[in-house]
């Protein structure tokens, strides 16, 4: 058995709900309005169909809630609330297609969305969280984003944390905006990357130690840059001359490049093998969960499906480490039993 455990699903509600508040929207949500199978059910069905012992876990698509909100916490705390019962809906309607329903975090409400990650966890099922690397352009790790943390951590369920950065983000100081979709390409492994530095280092991650955070795309950046996140940033506070990260670097209860092995990661690499075999040696079977980030492809649905799943079954990989990746480790993760 196979479970996609990122992939993402407007609920008509929902759908209907953003086209109403998010007059203007762009980039995303063109990108998003311009794929059937991201609004379709019938034809997200005809695209499951293609694959034998299949199942995806849902969460809600971009834009972020505070984007279509715009930056109003009172709209993006009732988008959450749509969005989050129409998942569960969706997983109570067909539970052999949708097992499970991450709940979207509206991390811009008074209390970073606490109660209502924990509203969706108890009383509607969600295996766990989504929320984004920033926070209408805040980083995860300020001080009002902390009780969503620490909520997470009670609640002993994983975060997913997806990239954003938007076209209006430049790539050079004097420009206006990002060229090139280049804020897509580099931009969101670079977004993922920095996000789990920042929970790092301001200490977030020895404060709560038990969390569990799935960074999307295969850890983006980290596993690629181990000798820089490993023995570069050994040398913590080297380089500079106005902040005391040497005596930041002393006080961490472990080596850095010890936290970013402790995420775990999705195989949603765009079909790479290069990638997925660099994320492999990286984070090890144990913390790798399956994910196709359906349906975000070319072919509107099944291409990164079809890849990832055939680029993990030519890997010399145990029948115990497959199944760990396709579905025991996000079994793990969640809590909830996948496969009987």
């Amino acid at each position: 058995m196979r479970i996609d455990a990122f992939n993402h699903f407007f609920p008509k509600k929902y759908y209907e709900k953003m086209g109403e508040v998010g007059a203007g929207l762009k980039d995303m949500f063109n990108r998003t309005r311009a794929i059937p199978c991201i609004h379709d059910l019938d034809e997200r069905f005809r695209v499951m169909d293609m694959f034998s012992d299949y199942a995806q876990i849902l969460s809600l698509p971009a834009p972020r809630l505070e984007v279509i909100a715009k930056g109003d916490p009172k709209i993006a705390l009732e988008l959450a609330k749509i969005g989050n019962d129409g998942l569960a809906e969706l997983v109570a309607k067909h539970p052999d297609r949708f097992p499970a329903f991450i709940a979207q975090a509206p991390m811009v409400a008074s209390d970073a969305g606490s109660a209502e990650v924990e509203r969706s966890i108890k009383e509607l099922g969600a295996v766990g969280a989504q929320i984004y690397t920033n926070v209408g352009g805040k980083p995860l790790d300020r001080p009002e984003f902390e009780s969503f943390f620490a909520t997470m951590h009670k609640l002993d369920k994983p975060i997913w944390m997806h990239p954003d950065r938007p076209a209006t983000h430049p790539d050079y100081q004097d420009e206006q905006k990002s060229l090139y979709e280049i804020w897509w390409t580099f931009g969101w492994p670079y977004e993922t990357s920095v996000a789990m530095a920042r929970l790092v280092f301001s200490k977030v991650i020895d404060k709560y130690p038990n969390l569990k955070i799935i960074a999307h795309h295969l850890g983006a950046m980290v596993p690629f840059f181990e000798g820089r996140v490993g023995p570069g940033w050994d040398q913590l506070g080297a380089r500079t001359s106005d902040e005391d990260y040497v005596a930041l670097r002393k006080s961490l209860k472990k080596r850095p490049l010890d936290y970013f092995k402790d995420f775990y990661a999705d195989s949603a690499v765009f079909g790479s093998k290069a990638a997925t075999e660099c994320g492999l040696a990286f984070y090890g079977v144990d913390h790798v969960v399956f994910a196709s980030d359906s349906p975000f492809d070319p072919e509107k649905g099944p291409a990164y499906i079809r890849e990832t799943i055939k680029i993990l079954d030519a890997l010399p990989l145990s029948k115990d480490e497959r199944e760990k990746i396709y579905f025991k480790n996000i079994e793990k993760l969640t809590g909830k039993k996948f496969v009987k």
